[in-house]
């Protein structure tokens, strides 16, 4: 009887303690000190031929009882390694590339957060047979598979609430992966937050141009142009507009913001590494490098004419490296790509030198929607999902004014109006933005920060993440 009871105990153990103890990460290069809460680094296997890298990282407060957090950075092609380690991961990359400091304000401070590189071809992703051309659905799909793989790797986090959190792209990725989950009664779905996401490509091209010349980009003549040009009866459009001469001035609003020398991702930073070239060669690398993620005007005919160009010459020269403009992936690639990095994560010898955004995923990906509206509204029709939109203000990639736009589309009843939210501080309550609530949907904006959020406002983006989590007043 005692040998039954004892087998039982050992059993529940053996099943809580399920995690997979390859994947667990016992030393870290670049650390002073290694962390308390454990860290898994692996595969999530969506098939026999696509390999989905992820890194885990447990709650440093109760892992047992706090949410399970799935971060995605967007792009199309680029890694949430970035979220890791340079927003709100628990360590930092620093500027020399082998070195991790702690981050004061990293969301696995109250929750556990699982990083996912996605698509395959992202990062350390991988598929067996090398075609990364991909969609929309498909990528949900397989995120979803992941998801059900991470599950099954770490049972003992079944029991926990479950949040999708993501950037940029991340605006598609998010709500399609959300609309698979919700009707999965085994994940304890509670809500999603978008941080700076592509939700509307028309809200956000439109919205851009007015953005522009209220910040002062545009030359008064250029905007009298767009007015005479792409506008009609009150109504602009810069998104679809057939007119040649309105997509000629939608072109030299493109430029100005994404190839003038502006930083795109926050207006009022400056360009890491100075002014971009659109394509230029990196002689050490041997690469010809692209700055250029095609998510303005795609609809113009100037800007399919560009991307069938940016293809043709990764198809020419294959050493092709996506690098966002103005943003520095050398401290991240040189940390990742150090074998012993490498080895502690468990990535194989043969998966692909790791880089912070993949062309060949960018160049080939296939938007199937032009917004997330029917997403939205079919999650805010179950009514127990926590949805937040959260923007930097002065980001211009996927600007604040389009996600207001579109979450004002989704007339949903407002039941806080728009007003400022405050965060404590070294100095006392600051103004960290405004917000707007409909229900279990709010709109917020966050002062001063780009498309980076945590990056640039840590403490603020811890504090609206944990009032999110927690469900309290913004």
């Amino acid at each position: 009887m005692i040998s039954l009871v004892l087998f039982a105990v050992l059993l529940k153990a053996f099943l809580i303690e399920s995690a997979p103890a390859k994947d667990e990460v016992v030393y870290l290069p670049g650390l002073a000190k290694q962390p308390r809460f454990k860290q898994y680094s692996g595969y999530l296997n969506t098939s026999e031929n696509i390999h989905l890298h992820y890194w885990f990282v447990e709650s440093q407060g109760h892992p047992e009882n706090d949410p399970v957090v799935l971060w995605l950075n967007g792009g199309p092609g680029c890694s949430s390694l970035d979220g890791l380690l340079n927003e709100h991961g628990p360590f930092l990359i620093q500027a020399d590339g082998k070195t991790l400091h702690y981050n004061p304000y990293s969301w696995n401070l109250i929750a556990n957060v699982l990083y996912l590189e996605s698509p395959a071809g992202v990062g350390f992703s991988y598929a067996n047979d090398k075609q990364y051309h991909t969609n929309d659905s498909a990528v949900s799909f397989n995120n979803y598979l992941a998801l059900k793989e991470f599950f099954h790797l770490f049972p003992e986090y079944s029991k926990n609430e479950f949040y999708i959190t993501g950037e940029s792209y991340g605006g598609v990725y998010v709500p399609t992966l959300a609309e698979r989950v919700m009707i999965d009664h085994s994940i304890r779905f509670k809500g999603m937050a978008v941080g700076n996401g592509l939700s509307s490509w028309e809200y956000n091209d439109n919205s851009l141009v007015y953005f522009s010349y209220y910040h002062g980009l545009l030359r008064s003549t250029l905007w009298s142009d767009l007015q005479k040009f792409c506008c009609s009866e009150g109504k602009c459009n810069f998104h679809n507009n057939k007119d040649k001469n309105c997509q000629a001035r939608v072109i030299e609003v493109s430029y100005i913001v994404w190839h003038s020398g502006l930083n795109a991702y926050n207006l009022y930073a400056d360009c890491v590494g100075g002014v971009p070239g659109e394509i230029r060669f990196d002689e050490n690398q041997k690469q010809l490098v692209i700055s250029n993620l095609g998510n303005l005007f795609p609809k113009n005919e100037m800007s399919q004419w560009w991307r069938k160009k940016l293809q043709d010459a990764y198809l020419s020269h294959r050493n092709v490296r996506l690098d966002p403009p103005c943003t520095n992936t050398t401290a991240c690639s040189n940390y990742l790509n150090d074998p012993r990095v490498r080895k502690a994560l468990h990535i194989p010898a043969f998966v692909q030198k790791w880089e912070m955004c993949s062309a060949i995923v960018n160049l080939f990906y296939r938007p199937l929607y032009t917004d997330m509206k029917d997403q939205y509204l079919k999650l805010l029709a179950a009514r127990q999902y926590q949805i937040l939109v959260y923007n930097g203000d002065v980001d211009m990639a996927c600007n604040f004014l389009g996600d207001e736009w579109f979450v004002e589309s989704l007339q949903q009843k407002v039941t806080v109006n728009r007003r400022t939210w405050l965060y404590n501080d070294r100095n006392g309550y600051q103004v960290g933005g405004f917000v707007k609530e409909f229900g279990n949907l709010a709109f917020l904006t966050i002062k001063g920060a780009g498309h980076m959020v945590p990056t640039d406002k840590p403490k603020a983006s811890f504090t609206f993440f944990s009032r999110f989590l927690h469900k309290e007043p913004y």
